[in-house]
């Protein structure tokens, strides 16, 4: 475990052992741009839902092809965290950061730029893939905070993390029906270069914390599944939950700007904005601020019901908001 101290000016990440009472708290500017970071990050990966009726008609794409957009973008992410997270132990944690936000940006601007929608389908498969700088800054905080204010460090940048899930879409969608599509991920690439010249300023560097080639790193993730059977309960009920939350949204958003609504893309966003639960915690909490004890059947079942709510009044009113 580390957190911060200086040495000759050059600040780095020592261990809180040897830092000892010099490690009291974290300064809130970081824990800020950290949640920042988090949010933003991972919100690239679902600005697109709300824009798929405005993508589709400008690149003059089939709803079957344009919903391919969202679903190599979780794809991405998915493979992100399986293939890309666990280097986080191996390497320095600020370098994976900076380059994963390096080449999300240049994603980003590749979807802004696309011709057709070959590139924007490659374009959002990275997107996805390099997204998960949001699950480097997460164990960065906890890395970082000392013992006594870690939940609530975490706790912070969590919150930050969902609310730029559940408010991507809402900026997305007023953005593209407004500005159009391609602006939105402009701004979107903007907000993660001005995010990475703040985290190249401000986070410190992290020693690895395993020596382990990558195949064995990939292998551990194997072994903790087989091990332990609550991870895989939260595994498959969580991911249930995501694919679930992305198919409905998305395709709310189609369905909103054909016949007989032919709403813009302001109004799929709106209506993607948090109004009960969040459905990756299935609390009513900010994370690290409610109640606890809930655990793994406690999340998934508080979640699950809402989200097949939603499901089943959405497409028993398929011709009324």
């Amino acid at each position: 475990m580390t957190c911060i101290h200086k040495s000759n000016g050059n600040f780095a990440a020592a261990p809180l052992e040897e830092a000892g009472a010099r490690a009291a708290h974290l300064p809130t500017p970081l824990v800020l741009l950290l949640a920042s970071g988090a949010g933003l990050a991972v919100a690239s990966i679902y600005y697109s839902q709300p824009m798929l009726g405005e993508l589709a008609a400008d690149m003059g794409a089939s709803t079957s092809t344009v919903g391919l957009v969202p679903t190599l973008t979780q794809l991405g992410y998915a493979l992100g965290i399986l293939l890309l997270a666990p280097l986080g132990d191996r390497y320095d944690r600020r370098r994976i950061i900076l380059l994963k936000a390096a080449a999300l940006v240049a994603a980003l601007l590749a979807a802004a730029a696309a011709p057709s929608m070959a590139v924007l389908l490659a374009a959002s498969l990275v997107i996805g893939l390099v997204a998960t700088l949001a699950q480097d800054i997460v164990p960065a905080a906890a890395t970082l905070a000392p013992d006594a204010h870690r939940g609530k460090v975490v706790g912070t940048v969590m919150t930050g993390l969902l609310l730029g899930i559940l408010l991507s879409r809402v900026v997305s969608g007023f953005v593209a029906e407004q500005f159009g599509w391609r602006t939105m991920f402009v701004l979107a690439a903007a907000s993660i270069a001005v995010i990475g010249v703040a985290v190249w300023r401000a986070l410190p560097r992290f020693q690895p914390t395993t020596q382990l080639p990558y195949g064995a790193l990939l292998g551990s993730l194997w072994q903790l599944w087989m091990r332990h059977a609550p991870l895989r309960r939260a595994a498959l009920a969580q991911g249930l939950l995501s694919v679930g939350f992305s198919a409905f949204w998305s395709t709310l958003a189609v369905m909103l700007h054909d016949a007989p609504f032919h709403l813009g893309s302001a109004a799929g966003g709106a209506r993607g904005r948090p109004l009960v639960r969040s459905p990756r915690t299935g609390t009513r909490h900010p994370p690290g601020r409610g109640p606890g004890g809930g655990g793994v059947r406690g999340h998934g079942a508080g979640a699950a019901p809402d989200t097949a709510r939603a499901v089943a009044a959405a497409g028993g009113g398929r011709h009324q908001l």
